[in-house]
């Protein structure tokens, strides 16, 4: 019996935890991805087309013109300055652009609390 109960309660731990999963899950083309709960850093390949899927949301690099990049959310441009101690606001979200190299641009999404 108790072998029993053993094994219903692992069959049912995947279905438990699979809305944490869920929360956290992010990926996309050409850019690597470092999620939490609530904010993400992504990783953009720069010359290439680039988007993730992070938090519910969409996201893509446009453009990167000197110290400005422009990232589409959700389908909708925002022009953010590198390194800004102020984050821009898109759809829900507080976004940053941390650093931009000739070949990566790295930018954090924060889900606004």
């Amino acid at each position: 019996m108790t072998n029993s109960l053993a094994r219903r309660k692992l069959a049912i731990l995947p279905l438990v935890l699979l809305p944490f999963g869920a929360v956290a899950a992010c990926g996309g083309t050409n850019t690597e991805t470092d999620c939490g709960v609530n904010s993400c850093t992504v990783t953009f390949d720069r010359g290439v087309e680039a988007s993730a899927s992070i938090l519910g949301v969409e996201a893509e690099l446009v453009s990167v013109e000197g110290e400005t990049v422009t990232l589409a959310i959700e389908g909708n441009n925002i022009t953010v300055p590198v390194g800004d101690q102020q984050p821009e606001e898109a759809e829900g979200f507080d976004v940053s652009v941390k650093s931009v190299t000739q070949e990566q641009v790295v930018v954090e999404i924060t889900a606004n609390a």
